[in-house]
C-alpha cells in the first residue's frame, strides 16, 4: 500500500525543491501537449527556452524579458503579502486595470501640457486607484466577513468593463476617426515611462528591483513581515500575540492592490503606450503563478518572474515559428502552477509503503 504520512516539520529539501521538480514536469508534459498537437516537442521546448535567450534574433528578445517581468514581480510581490499571511486577494487583474485607468486619466488631462511633476501623479493616481479597488473586498470582509477570493475575482469582471466603457467613451481618442482606445502616452514625455527603449528599461522594472527590496527588508526587518508570516504560520498564536486581524487585511490587500495598480500604469504609459479594451493581457493571474513558484520570497519573485517571461516570450517565437495555438502555450503555463501544488504535497508528506496486514 502507497500512504501519505505527515512530516512532523516540512521539508526544507522539497521545499527548495519543488519549484525545479513542477518545471522539469512542465517541460516534460508540455513536450507530450506539443507533440500531439503535431509538434517536434523537443523543438517546441527549445523554441520556448532557448531562442529568446541564445537564438539569433536574441538581441532584440532579450530586453522583452524586462518588459514581460517587470509587471509580473511587481503584482506578485504584492501577492505574496498577503498570501504569507492567509489572505487571498485573486483579483490583481482588475486591480492593474483600475491602477492603468486612473493613471492614464491623470496624464490625459493634462494634455497637451509636458511637465516633470505629471508622470509622477500619473504613479501615484496608478496606485491609489489599485489600492481603492483592492479595499473593496478588505473592508468586505472585515466588516461583513465575505470570502476575499470571490469578490475580489468578481470585481476583476466589473474592471473589465470599465476599461471597455472608458476605451470607448472617456478616454477615448476624439483624434483617433472612431477608433476605441485613448491618445498614445507616449507620444509625449509627461506620459512616457521609458527610460531606455533599446534595452526594455522603463520606470516599471526600477519599481519591480524598488519593490523587491522593500518585501525583503519588510518581512526580516520589521514588525509588520513579523505579524504576517506570523499569521500565516499560527493564526491563533498572531491574536494572542496582538495581532489585529481586520488592520492586518486592509493593509496586506491594500499594498498588493497598490502595486498592481503601479504595474498597470507603467505598462500603459509604456510598453502598451494606450488604455484599449483588449489592454489587460493577464498578468494579474499569472503573477499568482510567479508567487507561488517563488516561494513567497522576494528574491525567488524575481527569479521567477524571469522565468515565466521567458515563457511568455518563448510561447509568442513558436506561436510564429511553429504555428502552435496560443490556447497551447497558455495551457503550458498553467501547467506549471498545477505540478507546483500538486509537487508541493511532498513538502509536508512523505510517501510511506506499507505491506497489507494479514487478517
Amino acid at each position: 500500500m502507497i500512504r501519505l504520512e505527515k512530516r512532523p516539520q516540512p521539508s526544507q529539501a522539497w521545499s527548495m525543491a519543488t519549484p525545479l521538480a513542477a518545471v522539469l514536469a512542465t517541460m516534460l508534459f508540455g513536450g507530450l501537449l506539443f507533440g500531439l498537437l503535431g509538434t517536434n516537442p523537443f523543438l517546441a521546448i527549445e523554441t520556448i527556452f532557448w531562442e529568446p535567450l541564445f537564438g539569433e534574433f536574441a538581441f532584440y528578445y532579450r530586453p522583452q524579458l524586462l518588459v514581460k517581468g517587470a509587471p509580473l514581480v511587481l503584482i506578485a510581490i504584492g501577492l505574496s503579502l498577503g498570501f504569507r499571511a492567509g489572505i487571498w486577494n485573486i483579483g490583481a487583474e482588475g486591480q492593474y486595470i483600475i491602477g492603468s485607468l486612473t493613471g492614464a486619466g491623470v496624464g490625459l488631462a493634462f494634455y497637451p501640457i509636458e511637465a516633470w511633476y505629471i508622470f509622477p501623479l500619473m504613479v501615484i493616481a496608478g496606485a491609489l486607484g489599485g489600492w481603492a479597488w483592492a479595499t473593496i473586498p478588505a473592508i468586505l470582509k472585515v466588516r461583513f466577513g465575505t470570502n476575499e477570493i470571490l469578490v475580489s475575482l468578481m470585481l476583476v469582471y466589473v474592471a473589465e468593463q470599465f476599461l471597455a466603457s472608458m476605451s470607448l467613451g472617456l478616454l477615448k481618442n476624439p483624434e483617433g476617426f472612431g477608433f476605441p482606445g485613448s491618445r498614445n502616452l507616449n507620444e509625449y514625455a509627461s506620459g512616457n515611462s521609458w527610460i531606455s527603449q533599446d534595452i526594455g528599461m522603463h520606470w516599471g522594472v526600477v519599481a519591480a528591483l524598488i519593490a523587491v527590496i522593500f518585501a525583503y527588508v519588510l518581512l526580516n526587518r520589521h514588525m509588520l513581515g513579523f505579524q504576517i508570516r506570523l499569521t500565516g504560520a499560527a493564526p491563533r498564536a498572531a491574536r494572542f500575540s496582538g495581532v489585529r486581524p481586520a488592520r492586518l487585511i486592509l493593509m496586506c490587500l491594500g499594498i498588493s492592490g497598490a502595486l498592481a495598480g503601479m504595474a498597470g500604469l507603467f505598462e500603459v504609459a509604456g510598453p502598451a503606450g494606450q488604455v484599449s479594451i483588449d489592454f489587460n493581457v493577464g498578468y494579474g493571474f499569472t503573477a499568482i503563478i510567479v508567487a507561488f513558484l517563488g516561494r513567497l520570497h522576494p528574491v525567488g519573485i524575481l527569479l521567477a518572474g524571469g522565468l515565466m517571461a521567458l515563457t511568455y516570450i518563448g510561447g509568442e517565437i513558436a506561436q510564429g515559428q511553429l504555428g502552435l495555438p496560443a490556447a497551447a502555450i497558455q495551457v503550458f503555463q498553467g501547467m506549471l502552477l498545477f505540478f507546483l501544488l500538486a509537487l508541493d504535497l511532498l513538502t509536508n508528506f512523505r510517501v510511506a509503503w506499507r505491506k497489507p496486514e494479514v487478517a
